[in-house]
């Protein structure tokens, strides 16, 4: 007899869920469930609607049909829910907070040690010593990604969320990235909306791939 699968929690789940812009559909009716473990590859041309499920999904959305994430409508426990979600925009956020700010506002926001997010923003080339005093605002594009990679991962969250995470990045913090998330939590669910799909290779164990607004392709690889 072999040994029974444990089957793994959905911690996302979207059912006939629709998103519309001045009526224009973007999400069409669209139904899939997000486990545990999973490492997905989420694909697709621009326009397909991957950045508007992340951003429902963040709860940033009003929606139609249904969308739970970790069992809780995420419009409704937004705060609750983000104390276990790490996002990585596609566009760093106009924030006018100093690194040093941040770095003890998301500390205190997930009570996590500054030093987590310090040593993983030092490995990815940022020096934070001597940015400390200085508004996100004015960081160069690839100093901005690599703050909020280490602000994303240094709080160890259930769910990661990705836009786009390595487009500002140079060639050796990408290369430091991957391996950190090669290295993350195993029961932890990771989703990465990329145009790299080669650079997922090595890490995902699913592609799911979107056109206009719908789930064209969802395989285990």
């Amino acid at each position: 007899m072999g040994e029974t699968q444990v089957k793994k929690r959905a911690l996302i789940s979207a059912v006939n869920l629709v998103k519309s812009f001045n009526k224009v559909k973007v999400l069409k009716d669209l139904t899939i469930d997000f486990t545990e473990g999973d490492r997905i590859a989420l694909i697709g041309q621009n326009g397909a609607g991957k950045t508007t499920l992340i951003r429902c999904i963040l709860g940033q959305y009003v929606f139609e049909g249904e969308l739970s994430v970790m069992d809780k409508n995420p419009r409704i426990y937004h705060e609750q829910l983000m104390q276990h979600i790490g996002f990585i925009p596609q566009i760093p956020p106009p924030l006018k907070m100093t690194v040093g700010e941040m770095l003890d506002f998301f500390s205190k926001l997930s009570n996590t040690n500054k030093e987590e997010f310090i040593k993983i923003g030092v490995d990815l080339g940022l020096d934070i010593d001597a940015n400390l005093s200085k508004p996100f605002l004015k960081l160069s594009g690839g100093m901005k990604q690599k703050l909020l990679v280490a602000l994303a991962l240094g709080r160890k969250p259930e769910i990661l969320l990705m836009d786009e995470p390595s487009a500002n990045l140079d060639p050796e913090a990408r290369k430091i990235f991957f391996q950190y998330l090669s290295n993350y939590n195993k029961d932890s669910l990771m989703i990465i909306s990329s145009h790299r799909v080669k650079e997922l290779e090595n890490l995902a164990n699913r592609v799911v791939e979107m056109d206009l607004g719908k789930v064209i392709v969802d395989k285990k690889i």
